[in-house]
Parts: C-alpha cells; structure tokens; sequence
C-alpha cells in the first residue's frame, strides 16, 4: 500500500513510544496490524520494513492509521487514538475533537475517548471553545439518515460483562444525585476522571453482541452526564461535544429513542441557552420523526415539550400553544399508564413537575406571566429537596414570573429565597438565571427592595 509522507518527514516519536510500552518488535507489530485488517476485510500486508517507514514519518493511506491504532490499543488493553500514534494528518485536529458523528463504530469510539483524554488534559481549545452553530443540527441529520451498526461486539482486551455494564450505571445514578444536590461545580472533575481512566478501557475491552449493546447504553448516558455538567459549568462548546458523542453511543447501542432523548432535551437546551429558537424546534421535531413508534408517552411528552420552548423563543404563539397541548396530553397519558414499567430509565425521572418547567419557560418567553407563575409552582411543588439545583432555577422562574406581572416585591422575595439556596450550589447555569431576573428588574432598580436583591446577588458572585 502506497504511503505519503508527513509534512517535513519529522521521525514519529508518538508510535516509536507506544510501541516500546506495547512491548513490540516491529515484526510484531506488523502481524497484529495486518490479523487486524484482515477483520475489517483488509488485506494488509506489512513487514518490519513497512513499521520502520512509519517511524521515520511516512503514513499509510486510507484505513490504516485507524488499523495500527486498534492493534497497538489491543495490545496494550487500552483505546489508541491515531493522534497518539502520530498519523492524524489533520483528520484529527484539536478544534475538531468531539464534533464528528462517526460513521463506524471503531471511529465513535476513537472520537470519545479522545474527547475525554482532551477534558481530563484541560487542552485550552475544549475549554475555551465556542458552540459551532452547524454542529448543533448537523449530526441530528446523520443521526436520523445512518443505517443500525451491524455488530459491536469486539474480541481483543480484557473481558467486558453485564456486572461492569452495572457498575457504570450505578455510578452514574450516584453522581446524578450528587449533581442534583450539589452543582456540576464539585462533581465533574469526577465524571470524567471515571470516563478517561475507566470507561475507556471498558469500550476498547472484549464483549459479546448483546453486552456491547448495553454498555455503548450506558456509556451513552453517562457521556451525556457529561455534557450536561459541562453547560453547568459554563462551557456549552464543551458540552456541544459530549452530546455528539453521546448520540453516537447512543446509535451504537441500538437505541433510537435515546438518539431522541439526547436532541430534544440536551441539545435542544443547549441552543435554548445560546438564543438559538429555530435549532431548538428542528432539534426536537428530529428527535420525534428518528425515534417515532420506538418510546413511550412520556419521552414524547418531553419532545413536544422541548420544541415548545422554541416557537415560544420565536414568539410564534400558535405552535407553541399547540406543541403544549400535545405534550401536556401525552403526559396524561404517561401518567395512566405509570407503573406498566414501559419507561426506560433515561426518561423515568420526566414527569409532570418537569413538564411543568418546560412549560413555565415557555409562558415566560410569551410574555405570559400568570401562566408562567402557575406552571412554576407546580413545578416547585413536584421537585423534592433533594433536587436542590432545579429548585433553585424553580425559584428564580416563579421570581420572573411575578416581575412579569409587575409583582416587584414579591419577586424580589422569591428570588431572594433563589439565591440562599444557589449558596449551597456550584452552579454556573443558576447564575444566568438570576443575572436575568435583575436584568428584567433593572426598570425598578430605584425601589429599595431591588436594590438589596441586587446587593444579596453581588454578595454571592463575590
């Protein structure tokens, strides 16, 4: 196979270091790369001569730099990027990191684990990156167009079985509640310390069909997790990246109506935050057209309810009050048929208390403050302690709310209850909701009881 060379044919010190940590002779190494093609329906036919080329800086064409990396990952129990063996070429650029929707299964994995590697490495170029506004629909489109894939099982590695697949789920229940009650502030670093050091070794372990399934599953969830944290955090670029990827896990385990789930409720927010109302509508009407006939009420509840809160951003009355009307009746539904044990996990957890926050946004970006107040305090009502950061943005809605229907006082007293519980909180997310409480407040700045909140606020920021 033909070979190129890398741009000033520098010597590859990348592969040369990962093949003494494999412990490989170059021979070796070429007999792995060319058994690991022949898999992948390749007919390789490397030599040491070839791998000595490859240290010298030329690269293979085609396939091959994603062959060698899985060889040499295979050998060494771990997921090998090409980056980490010197043969991106500019397919694997920083600034693209996390934003592909891989067409293979291998590639999904490589772009994962690569994203965690970046996070956990605190590359500048991941925490200081904007949102692409393309990416945000972009792999909503692939998602929706590319076929099942085939087969995940894999054969290399350390055993991989349904008692790991548990424990990645139970992990990720516990730093959900965790995240819940204390702000993706204190419990990030942890999640994707969990993710580069652990997880990743899991994916590029052996597993059979019906194993890979579930643990690409609950991968899926937790890398969502992720990137929930990371709108928390303030790094929505970030973030934008852990929700293609968990997209792509999500595929890869078989799961459209998770696919659904990971547009309409993550993505769609996402654009939500960022003040972009049509995404969020082609986000969310994406997710019901890919995962139709594959959830339950519930998930659809949640749907409509997301591309709600876009034509509401839109102020398009109509839609909004229609895509309402349907949520609100699939939840009805939803809640007729409550423990039949139809709901997957990943949806279990929306139930009227959350539709009614989707719903008081929607009234508030209307314009509608009565209806805005109502559906937060059913909201609030539905929320228990424990979920200390939805109450909190509970709080500042109902506090929004009543500035709305020029209930000054009274928003001030309530968003006064919003900031001494975002105390207990590392939340970036509660500190937008409340910089835009003043903002709507600021007419009234001259009343003293706008004055002390701003005061409390400022306290807190400090």
């Amino acid at each position: 196979m033909a070979a190129r060379p890398l741009v000033a044919r520098q010597p590859n010190e990348r592969l040369q270091a990962l093949i003494q940590e494999a412990g490989c002779s170059n021979a070796g190494l070429a007999r792995r790369v060319n058994m690991c093609g022949s898999e992948h329906g390749l007919d390789l036919r490397y030599d040491k001569t070839s791998v000595a080329r490859w240290l010298r800086g030329q690269q293979p064409r085609g396939r091959a730099p994603g062959i060698i990396a899985e060889a040499l990952g295979r050998k060494l129990g771990r997921t090998v990027t090409i980056d980490e063996i010197g043969m991106a070429n500019g397919k694997n650029l920083a600034s693209g990191i996390g934003l592909q929707f891989s067409p293979t299964v291998l590639g999904a994995i490589e772009q994962v684990c690569e994203l965690w590697r970046s996070d956990v490495g605190r590359r500048d170029f991941l925490s200081g990156s904007a949102v692409a506004s393309s990416a945000l629909v972009e792999p909503s489109r692939d998602w929706l167009i590319s076929v099942p894939d085939s087969q995940v099982a894999r054969s290399a590695g350390p055993r991989v079985g349904v008692s790991d697949v548990a424990a990645v789920r139970a992990m990720t229940q516990a730093l959900t509640d965790l995240d819940h009650q204390y702000g993706s502030g204190h419990v990030r670093p942890v999640v994707v310390h969990y993710l580069n050091s652990v997880v990743s070794g899991l994916l590029a372990g052996s597993y059979r069909e019906a194993v890979g399934r579930e643990l690409f599953a609950a991968v899926a969830r937790l890398t969502e997790l992720a990137g929930y944290m990371a709108v928390d955090t303030g790094q929505p670029g970030l973030a934008q990246r852990y929700y293609i990827q968990s997209l792509r896990l999500a595929q890869a385990a078989g799961d459209r109506g998770y696919g659904g789930y990971v547009l309409a409720a993550s993505m769609s927010h996402l654009a939500a935050q960022l003040g972009n109302p049509r995404e969020i509508s082609q986000l969310a009407r994406a997710a019901q057209e890919g995962a139709r006939g594959r959830v339950t009420p519930r998930a659809e509840a949640m749907f409509h309810a997301a591309e709600a809160r876009g034509h509401a951003l839109l102020g398009d009355e109509r839609s909004a009050h229609g895509s309402i009307a349907r949520a609100l009746a699939a939840m009805e539904l939803a809640e007729g048929q409550r423990g039949s044990g139809d709901d997957p996990a990943w949806i279990g957890h929306f139930g009227p208390a959350y539709l009614a926050d989707e719903l008081a946004h929607c009234h508030r970006d209307l314009g509608q403050g009565r209806d805005a107040e109502r559906c937060a305090r059913e909201a609030l009502d539905g929320h228990p302690a424990s979920k200390a950061r939805r109450r909190a943005i509970g709080l500042v809605l109902l506090a929004t709310a009543q500035a709305q229907q020029r209930e000054v006082e009274q928003a001030c007293h309530t968003g006064l209850r919003a900031v001494e519980l975002l105390g207990t909180l590392r939340s970036n997310r509660g500190a937008e909701y409340l910089e835009d409480l003043r903002a709507r407040l600021d007419p009234y700045r001259e009343e003293p009881v706008v004055r002390e909140f701003g005061a409390r606020v400022e306290l807190q920021a400090a």
